[in-house]
């Protein structure tokens, strides 16, 4: 049978050293899914010399003692643009296949290993077009076997996922909290301060406050806390400073009073994953303040000011009470009822926040192909590198492994010397997508750059002023390929929504993702500079940013303004 399902969460669990995909999500009648696929085999490249014959690694490696390797293939593919030869290495177990790399790059002929460190969901969700926060159709068995989960249905996959042209989003269940703890010795430690107020909200408008008795015995608060989000059920749950603060701190708290905090749908507790985040299994967990920085208009990073800069709670209608008061304010009668408020308050900040930025979260990871829990917390780098993973994946480009590279400073963009006095027939000039348009006219792409000791190519080159890179005119490079995709998808997404109902649901949606695409769109350009980065080669962001402080003054002076009229 056939399920169509909108993708939430996904993990790997391995079993007999058999690994199992686990996709959650909601199916198109509104049940909670859990599908498993057992079918994908995980796989890395051994990259051979160019004089080396591939074939005599694949003997190398038979002789060796890899009880996981299930196939090895000889196979090309393209890194920075040059076809190489590669053995692929496939390996029913994902967790051997660091050691295997690394046994295999001290081979005769073995250049180095390639994408083993590409983790084994990701690899699933790349070769398989699988999107997070995207709905897909797959052909299923019924799993009757208990597998202690919180799920309507689970199932077996028979077929890979095939993923749907649908915009809509499914109605989410989805719940903020937020937590008072009581200290009278500074900031408060989980072995001895109790949590005294749970505060939570959903977007079904039911909210409800957990309290620490009279003696302040959190226990039976962190038990309602747990059964009540497991009853809820929610599908989202946000929070602000969770992941370095609240969920640790329950965690913790718990373990000291012989509980397990519970609460995802997989009876497992809060563990931190990738980017430093909280995961939730079968939950997506969304800590509002990693998203902070995305509002730069924002100076100080509080909850508060975020609400109050997003129109949610003015800070001047609240009574704000700093942590060090916490205590007297519980433990006077009067002002409890104060604090009790002002925790709720916090969580109705939560929600609303979560209402204005969720539709963009859920897009950016839907375009980048990140979980939407993990797209939150990543920094803009690795946001665009997983997007250019899967572009590479497409084209057949073997992924760089990430180096650490020394900080190399380059010159920027330019700022024009204003000229003092009063201007009339003033015209302004918005160079759209500035930098990633140069970088799609000039080739700029580490895969075209021809270093200077390199012969010309018979295309021909471009050559930036000023620092005087080369970069090949033809083919097409990889950013230009990435970067022409982008601007054109976002065009095509305006013009979808011109019309469209601007107060309907799938404006909505198109709005958040045509946001989405310009954010990583314009972050290209940053990615080609940042040290960490797998393509980094510096010379592309030096030519780009040459390129940009030729352009604008030509732009500048060629400009011919109107007479007679104002602009």
């Amino acid at each position: 049978m056939k399920v169509v399902f909108w993708l939430l969460d996904v993990n790997y669990e391995v079993k007999e050293g058999t690994p199992e995909m686990w996709l959650w999500g909601i199916d198109n009648s509104g049940r909670r899914v859990l599908i498993i696929d057992r079918n994908f085999i995980d796989y890395f490249y051994t990259f051979v010399e160019e004089s080396f014959d591939p074939g005599k690694v694949v003997e190398e490696i038979g002789k060796g003692h890899y009880s996981s390797i299930v196939n090895l293939e000889v196979v090309e593919r393209k890194f920075f643009g040059k076809s190489v030869k590669t053995v692929k290495v496939y390996c029913r177990d994902p967790q051997v296949i660091s050691k295997y790399a690394k046994a295999f790059r001290k081979l005769e002929g073995v250049k180095d290993c390639l994408e083993d460190d590409i983790r084994y969901s990701m690899r699933y969700l790349i070769d398989n077009n699988v999107v997070p926060c995207g709905w897909h159709e797959i052909e299923v068995a019924e799993e009757t076997t208990t597998v202690g989960v919180q799920v309507d249905k689970v199932y077996l996959a028979k077929s890979l996922p095939k993923v749907l042209e649908k915009t809509e989003v499914p109605q989410l269940k989805i719940l903020g909290f937020s937590i008072i703890c009581y200290s009278r010795e500074g900031s408060p430690k989980p072995d001895r301060n109790p949590v005294i107020i749970i505060s939570v909200a959903a977007n079904s408008s039911e909210e409800k406050q957990f309290l620490a008795d009279e003696t302040k015995d959190d226990k039976q608060l962190l038990e309602a806390f747990m059964k009540y989000v497991r009853n809820f059920d929610p599908d989202i749950i946000v929070g602000y400073g969770v992941n370095g603060q609240d969920w640790p701190y329950l965690s913790e708290r718990c373990k000291r009073l012989g509980l397990r905090l519970t609460v995802d749908r997989a009876e497992t507790e809060p563990h931190t994953s990738v980017y430093g985040h909280v995961s939730l299994t079968g939950r997506a967990n969304i800590d509002l303040s990693d998203f902070v920085d995305e509002f730069p208009d924002v100076k100080i990073k509080t909850l508060e000011n975020l609400a109050d800069y997003l129109g949610v709670m003015k800070i001047e209608n609240r009574k704000i009470i700093e942590d060090v008061e916490f205590a007297d304010y519980w433990d006077n009668k009067e002002k409890r009822e104060i604090l009790k408020r002002f925790s709720m308050d916090n969580t109705h900040c939560i929600m609303g926040t979560a209402e204005a930025v969720l539709d963009f979260a859920m897009q950016l990871s839907n375009l980048v192909g990140l979980p939407v829990d993990h797209v939150v917390t990543a920094a803009v780098g690795f946001r665009v590198e997983w997007f250019l993973i899967k572009h590479a994946q497409k084209i057949g480009e073997l992924v760089p492994k990430r180096i650490e590279q020394p900080y190399r400073p380059y010159m920027g963009a330019i700022v024009l010397k204003p000229e003092s006095g009063l201007h009339e027939n003033i015209a302004v000039l918005d160079f759209k997508a500035m930098y990633p348009n140069l970088m799609i006219t000039y080739n700029l792409s580490p895969d075209t750059y021809v270093p200077q000791k390199e012969p010309l190519p018979s295309s021909g080159v471009y050559e930036a002023p000023e620092v005087k890179h080369r970069f090949r005119k033809e083919p097409a490079g990889f950013y230009k390929e990435v970067l022409s995709y982008l601007i054109g998808a976002r065009d095509e997404i305006r013009q979808k929504m011109k019309i469209l109902d601007p107060k309907g649901v799938e404006y909505r949606v198109l709005d958040a993702r045509q946001k989405a695409v310009k954010v990583i769109t314009n972050a290209s350009y940053g990615y080609a500079g940042w040290i960490g980065a797998r393509w980094y080669i510096k010379p592309v962001a030096e030519a780009a940013t040459a390129w940009g402080r030729y352009t604008i003054p030509v732009s500048y002076t060629h400009l011919t303004l109107p007479t007679n009229r104002e602009v």
